[in-house]
């Protein structure tokens, strides 16, 4: 970039700048004071004007700290809304009043963002291919392209020039789909009788160009703080710097930089931004001095150490030549760097410092980050100390409660009151459902446990009260319980169902709809103090979240025939489209002292702690984002700016913000569990600080590292042991059943946590069914066939077999994993147990009983102990002897297992046959355990005799059980937690109340 020769005839322009080591709005507003501020009433006859609304009110300020904070009349400030590529949704309204001229009194309005999104959408819905939400980001994309394209001052005539026959056939289709802007678009925009928005602020701003070399002003005209980077404030900018009082004041120009690296610099240089700008004014470098502003008059004073030097050889391209200004400790006052693990450190350490920073009164701290993640992390950190920052940002509109609110309550209802979505919208925390807030929650609660744990209920409301009554509970539930609430969102919800079945409806009626529905759920009891009849209207629409949601969907309502009707079951992710790119921005409430900035509202602004974070590569500077529309090339021969700008532009904010007086440097070192790459400028600094000999890298602060691993950690740890509970005697069980004696083997703390505690473990929400599930259907199905057919078999078994299962998989066959995999398994099944029975029949076997229950009461020294059992089959050789036969679909155990009474069930079943504990059946002799594993895999089905002498084996079950009752009689007994982990599962349902993996994690047995 050459400096251009100014023609002696051309008028001098009023050029300045304000050197990154100093604040910007201090300096600018003392130079205002100094230069135009004599009298009482001077400054009002000032007019500043800035980028940012941000950057006037840091500006009034200033002139406050300046005065001493005395009442001051302030200059006229006026933000230009000189917005870079990133931010290219630039409203009008800082465009009218003070620029709104009678040179531009017949420029058409602006057309709203959210109308022309839907208008652009309503035309790519009619190129056919899409639904109504993927229309909507379509028309998202293609207004930023809008935007883009007037901010560069470009047609779109030549459009079709930009893919040549050597493109691939891609770019072709979309410049085709692009006609949209080219050949509809235009037609559109004038039955509204509206233009777009930045078509509107380049003539705006040109109109005022035009008036004021016209008539120049006779009152002094500032513009400070613009890098020209959008082209008609970058010909205001030149009009303002030819004005006889009129003045341009750059941020951070670089004039000492040598001409080689002046002459060479590229698109992401920090100072290509400026140095275009002034090619565009006509201005020579060397003719821009500094802002005429006594340093010493400035209220938050200078720099220490002179930190541009530094800054200017790090981030020079390698083509310049060899830095030759000396680096020494005191050119390092004041900056350092921390490279933290992981974001969450980074987070931490961050709010450790600006809570550092508050201790000292009066001090201020910045948060500088592109990354909204980061800084949502520190927004959440700093909330155990009930610090809440001023976040320049704002908040995502989709991201506050009360649009979560309706996000949810939206996909509630599409998706027919499934467990998931309707927990989570009765879940939060505006929605009462006409009653007090904690017996609502109380509500929910039981309808999670009776109807939504475990497989999905049926569709609906008819599906929640059927599942309801299929729990059992129906009728003991109170009646303040589940049937007001069922009731409730039947009632609110009624017009917004009935929309959501139709086959299409206007996304007006459907908001309109939902936003009633969504009120009346926030609705509370009436009898709160403060509650009233608006009680939802209160909860929902109150606050800065609340207020801006009402606005965006009475927008909506009133734009929403610009779209014309759609499908509802896309309405849900239609809301999410159109509410991205909305923030809400707190009015009050927020720390004074503590700011979280943008990149662009940093630029102007100083704090005395400058934390710039995130410095990763990918974040700062970004990606280049790679647009939709258009390959490098195209963008290139079309006249886009090409993504490196955007890199520059960022370049330049690093360099302003890192020539602070106090400034913290941070980064992850992994992201998202992968490793990062420090920011070129990070790595470019440690270089030059390396080669000067002052180390390896910038100065660092590993105390607050240390601090932020200290936050959570406890001085020490005292690791649980083992849980030994001893209930009383009373409290200990007297009756159990052969499958839990099992787990009294295995796991005693289980008996104690459900018998004794009365806990039971929830299912999952939703869950699809399981294993068990399955086994009860094939055991249901199984035990029909043998009753059906329990003297002689039908001529197809297998047949039969299979119209029983029928039936009885019927009711869950509409679920697309159970028809996919446990059907065919079941078919399986059923031919392989046809032949089982068959042959077993053959041998003299005949079924005696199944499912059949039984009861054995054993004598013991207290109270008598009463066995349960329900065996899935009893069958009867010729001989008399019996088989205990046993269906399992999972694994089967194994006959050492069963023999040492590890798996006690078929053995003391066998016990209790002897005894005559089951109804019907008398016998002294039992011939053998069996096992049919039912898997219904390769090999679906397989018969495992135990080889085991049955009498003995049933003898020593029952003996052992005696054994295990007499120790459990005495109250010192405790009910250990998985005494034998060698026999056990992995996992097992109180293991979290035990703390298993706590104190065995301290044995070292994981």
């Amino acid at each position: 970039m050459s400096d251009a020769k100014v023609p002696t005839e051309t008028p001098v322009a009023s050029i300045y700048t304000i050197a990154p080591g100093l604040p910007f709005v201090d300096t600018l507003a003392t130079g205002i004071v100094e230069r135009w501020g004599g009298a009482p009433l001077a400054l009002a006859r000032v007019r500043v004007l800035l980028p940012t609304r941000r950057s006037c009110r840091s500006l009034r300020e200033a002139f406050l700290r300046l005065s001493g904070g005395k009442p001051t009349l302030l200059p006229n400030m006026t933000p230009l809304g000189d917005v870079d590529e990133d931010a290219l949704f630039i409203g009008t309204e800082a465009f009218d009043g003070p620029l709104e001229t009678a040179a531009g009194a017949d420029i058409p309005p602006a057309i709203g963002s959210l109308r022309r999104q839907l208008l652009l959408g309503r035309l790519v819905m009619a190129r056919g291919g899409v639904t109504s939400d993927q229309a909507i980001r379509l028309a998202g994309e293609l207004a930023k392209l809008l935007d883009q394209v007037h901010t560069e001052r470009l047609s779109f005539d030549r459009l079709t020039e930009l893919a040549p026959d050597r493109f691939a056939d891609h770019w072709r289709e979309v410049l085709r789909f692009l006609t949209i802007l080219t050949d509809l678009w235009p037609g559109v925009l004038a039955e509204e009788g509206a233009i777009d928005p930045a078509d509107r602020r380049n003539r705006l701003l040109d109109a005022q160009s035009d008036l004021w070399r016209a008539q120049p002003p006779e009152t002094p005209v500032v513009a400070a703080g613009s890098t020209g980077s959008i082209p008609a404030t970058a010909d205001l900018l030149k009009t303002i710097a030819l004005l006889p009082q009129g003045a341009v004041v750059l941020p951070g120009l670089d004039r000492d930089a040598a001409d080689d690296l002046w002459d060479g610099l590229e698109a992401h240089h920090s100072q290509y931004g400026l140095a275009r700008l002034l090619d565009h004014l006509g201005v020579r470098r060397d003719a821009v001095t500094d802002w005429p502003a006594p340093i010493e008059k400035v209220p938050t004073g200078g720099l220490p150490a002179d930190r541009t030097p530094l800054l200017r050889d790090a981030l020079a391209p390698p083509s310049a030549a060899s830095p030759t200004t000396p680096v020494d400790v005191h050119t390092l006052a004041g900056i350092s760097r921390i490279d933290c693990p992981t974001p969450k450190e980074e987070a931490a350490v961050i709010a450790l410092a600006i809570r550092e920073t508050l201790e000292t009164r009066g001090k201020t701290v910045a948060l500088v980050t592109p990354d909204r993640g980061l800084a949502r992390r520190v927004t959440a950190e700093l909330a155990r100390w009930r610090i809440e920052t001023d976040d320049s940002a704002g908040l995502p509109l989709a991201q506050t409660p009360p649009a979560i609110f309706l996000r949810l309550t939206a996909r509630m209802i599409s998706e027919r009151l499934a467990p998931v979505p309707l927990l989570a919208a009765l879940k939060h925390p505006l929605c009462c459902c006409g009653m007090a807030p904690a017996a609502f929650r109380a509500g929910v609660r039981q309808l999670e446990i009776e109807a939504l744990r475990g497989p999905r209920p049926d569709p609906g409301i008819d599906g929640l009260n059927r599942a309801l009554r299929v729990s059992g509970k129906a009728d003991q539930r109170p009646a303040s319980g589940l049937a007001p609430i069922i009731g409730f969102i039947e009632d609110a919800g009624r017009e917004f169902t009935r929309l959501m079945a139709a086959k299409t409806a206007s996304v007006g009626e459907l908001a309109r709809a939902h936003s009633g529905f969504a009120q009346r759920l926030c609705q509370g009891n009436g009898e709160e103090e403060g509650s009233d009849d608006d009680d939802g209207a209160r909860r929902l629409w109150s606050g800065d979240a609340g207020e801006q949601l009402a606005v965006f969907l009475s927008e909506l309502a009133e734009a929403a025939g610009a779209l014309g009707e759609i499908s509802p079951v896309t309405y849900p992710t239609l809301l999410d489209a159109l509410m991205s790119g909305l923030v809400v921005r707190p009015r009050y409430g927020r720390h004074p002292r503590v700011h979280v900035w943008g990149l662009l509202e940093a630029r102007l602004q100083r704090a005395d702690l400058m934390i710039l974070a995130g410095l990763n590569e990918g974040s700062w500077p970004p990606e280049p984002d790679t647009s939709p529309w258009m390959s490098r090339p195209m963008m290139k021969r079309f006249g886009l700016p090409l993504p490196e700008r955007r890199i520059g532009l960022t370049a330049h904010d690093f360099t302003q913000a890192a020539a602070a007086p106090a400034v913290l440097l941070t980064r992850s070192e992994r992201v998202d569990g992968a490793p990062s790459v420090p920011s070129r400028w990070l790595l470019k600094l440690d270089s030059r600080i390396e080669a000067a000999g002052l180390g390896d890298r910038l100065p660092a602060r590993p105390e607050l590292l240390a601090w932020a691993h200290a936050l959570d950690r406890p001085e020490t740890t005292s690791p649980v042991a083992p849980p030994r509970p001893t209930p009383p005697l009373e409290a200990r069980p007297r009756r159990l059943s052969v499958t839990r004696v099992e787990t009294w083997v295995r796991d005693p703390y289980a008996i104690y946590a459900e018998r004794i505690l009365g806990l039971r473990p929830l299912d999952p929400v939703d869950a699809d069914p399981g294993a068990a599930e399955r086994g009860i259907l094939i055991h249901k199905a199984l035990e029909r066939f043998v009753d059906d057919h329990r003297n002689t078999l039908p001529d197809d078994p297998a047949a039969e077999l299979i119209a029983i299962g029928r039936q009885v998989f019927e009711d869950h066959l509409v679920r697309p994993g159970v028809r996919a995999f446990w059907w065919p398994r079941y078919l399986r099944i059923a031919h392989w147990f046809a032949a089982f029975e068959r042959s077993r029949r053959e041998t003299g076997m005949q079924p005696l009983a199944t499912e059949t229950t039984g009861e054995l009461t054993i004598a013991t020294g207290g109270d008598p102990f009463v066995l349960t059992a329900k065996a899935d089959r009893i069958d009867a050789a010729a001989d008399g002897r019996l088989a205990i036969v046993d269906y399992k679909t999972g694994v089967a155990p194994t006959a050492p297992q069963v023999e040492t009474g590890l798996v006690p069930q078929l053995s003391l079943e066998a016990a209790m046959a002897l005894d005559g504990a089951f109804a019907g059946i008398e016998t002294d002799s039992i011939n053998n355990l069996v096992y049919l594993r039912l898997s219904g895999g390769r090999i679906p089905g397989e018969e495992r005799v135990l080889k085991l002498d049955a009498m003995e084996v049933a003898a020593k079950a029952l003996d052992g059980l005696k054994r295990r009752i007499a120790a459990f009689d005495n109250p010192k007994t405790p009910y250990l937690s998985r005494p034998r982990p060698m026999f056990e599962g992995r996992f097992g349902d109180y293991d979290h109340l035990a703390r298993v993996r706590e104190w065995r994690t301290a044995e070292g047995d994981e």
